[in-house]
C-alpha cells in the first residue's frame, strides 16, 4: 500500500520549483515556466500551495487562494494537478479533501470555489464528488491585448 501525504510548502527549494516545472505541462500548453515565480507563490500570504507525496515524493501540488472581501473569507482553488505516472492512487482526492479542510477550520472560508474546463471529465467527476456543486453563473476573463 503506497503512503500519501499532504503538506504546505513553506519554503522554496529545488524540489518544489523541480516539481511544478515537471507537472506544469500537465496544467498548460501554454504557460512557461518561472521559478522565481514558484517562489512568489510559495512566499505568499495570499496563495497556499500544497504537495501531495506518494511513498515521499511530489507527485502532486495543488493552490488554495484565500482572500477576503466584504461578503467574508472566500477560497479558491487552482492548479489541482497530480503526475501522470501516480494517477489512480487518490493523490488528487485526498489533496483535495486537505484544501477543503484547511478552508473550513484554519481559514474560515464561507466559500471554496474553482473551475475546471467540461472536458476535464475526471477531474469534474472528483470536485462533484467532493461536494462541489455546479453554479448557475457566467466566467468572465479578461486579457491584456486581446
Amino acid at each position: 500500500m503506497a503512503e500519501i501525504t499532504i503538506e504546505e510548502v513553506t519554503r522554496f527549494g529545488d524540489e518544489i520549483a523541480e516539481t511544478i516545472e515537471r507537472l506544469l505541462p500537465a496544467l498548460s500548453e501554454s504557460a512557461v515556466y518561472d521559478r522565481e515565480l514558484v517562489r512568489r507563490i510559495v512566499e505568499s500570504e495570499a496563495t497556499h500551495l500544497y504537495a501531495a507525496r506518494l511513498d515521499g515524493r511530489m507527485a502532486g501540488v495543488a493552490s488554495l487562494v484565500v482572500y477576503p472581501i466584504p461578503t467574508g473569507i472566500r477560497a479558491h482553488v487552482e492548479d489541482v494537478v497530480v503526475d501522470g505516472s501516480a494517477r489512480g492512487r487518490g493523490l488528487s482526492r485526498r489533496l483535495l479533501a486537505h484544501l477543503i479542510e484547511e478552508a473550513n477550520e484554519r481559514f474560515h472560508a464561507r466559500t471554496i470555489d474553482l473551475t475546471s474546463r467540461p472536458s476535464r471529465e475526471a477531474a469534474n467527476h472528483l470536485y462533484v464528488t467532493s461536494g462541489f456543486v455546479k453554479r448557475d453563473t457566467n466566467v468572465y476573463r479578461w486579457q491584456p491585448g486581446a
